[in-house]
Order: structure tokens, then C-alpha cells, then sequence
């Protein structure tokens, strides 16, 4: 399928690329088809990637993989919160965070409380919020420009 996004412009979405949200995701409850984009050369674990709605193609959340930010980041999730995904196992679950990118770039933050779980198996996901003391805004820019540095 083609879809005209804002970012991207006209983009080839295979079937099998769309990641289903249920209850859409927060602050969207109407989006609720997706697909990942990222730099095929860094892979989808390489950095900021971004989910783009299908049924809004305006709409792009910028997201990365919490462990690229925070190593340690292992929430502890209420087993009835993932339970519309299917059978989740280690190898089958890829959590993202999305990005937040202000005018001052300094200032760019993810939010930890609000991670997004896919099971790869069955491409379903849902964005869940977190009961703990996770900040919604964790500053990632020295982190990302020290390791940039560092290539």
C-alpha cells in the first residue's frame, strides 16, 4: 500500500510492516495502524526512528529504543495491561519510547513512563503507562551527542 506522509513523502508500506495499536495510542485513540521507519543501514535499534500512522499520514511520532538511552530500563508492567498483545516472550517483545524534540534541541527528552510494547510475532502494540517514579521527561542530548562524539 502507498501512503503520502509529511515527513517522507510517498512511501511503499507492505502489509506485513503495519504494527496494529488497539486502543490506538495516547492523546490518538483513532490512530491505530503504524509501521516503523528507520535507516536500513543502522537497523531499527540504531537510533531515532519513527512511527508513522497510516491512518493519519500527517502524524509521526519520533521514538528509540529505551536501552540506547537508559541500559538499566526494565519497568515492571502489569501482566493485565499487555494482555491484547498475545503471547509475549523475550524474544518476541520490542519496547520504544517516543522523543520529544523542542526548538532548543538541548532540551530534547524521552518519555520513560509511557513506553510502547510490539510483539514482532503478531505485529499488535500498545502504549502503556507505567506506575513507578519513571520521568516523562528523561534529557537525552548530551547522552546522544556524547556518543555521536564518540563514533
Amino acid at each position: 500500500m502507498k501512503v503520502n506522509t509529511r515527513i517522507f513523502g510517498e512511501i511503499e508500506i507492505q502489509e506485513e510492516k503495519i504494527i496494529h495499536f488497539t486502543d490506538g495510542i495516547i492523546g490518538f485513540p483513532d490512530c491505530k495502524d503504524f509501521t516503523l521507519i528507520f535507516d536500513e543501514k543502522k537497523g531499527n535499534r540504531g537510533g531515532i526512528s519513527w512511527l508513522q500512522s497510516i491512518d493519519e499520514p500527517v502524524f509521526a511520532l519520533p521514538v528509540i529504543d529505551p536501552l540506547l538511552i537508559k541500559e538499566n530500563y526494565n519497568p515492571v508492567v502489569e501482566d493485565e495491561l499487555l494482555t491484547s498483545l498475545g503471547n509475549l516472550t523475550q524474544e518476541n517483545t520490542f519496547i520504544l519510547v517516543t522523543v520529544t524534540v523542542p526548538r532548543d534541541l538541548k532540551e530534547m527528552s524521552v518519555n520513560l513512563k509511557a513506553p510502547i510494547v510490539i510483539n514482532v510475532d503478531n505485529h499488535k502494540a500498545c502504549q502503556i503507562i507505567i506506575d513507578d517514579d519513571l520521568p516523562v521527561k528523561y534529557k537525552i542530548y548530551e547522552l546522544l551527542m556524547a556518543r555521536k562524539a564518540g563514533e
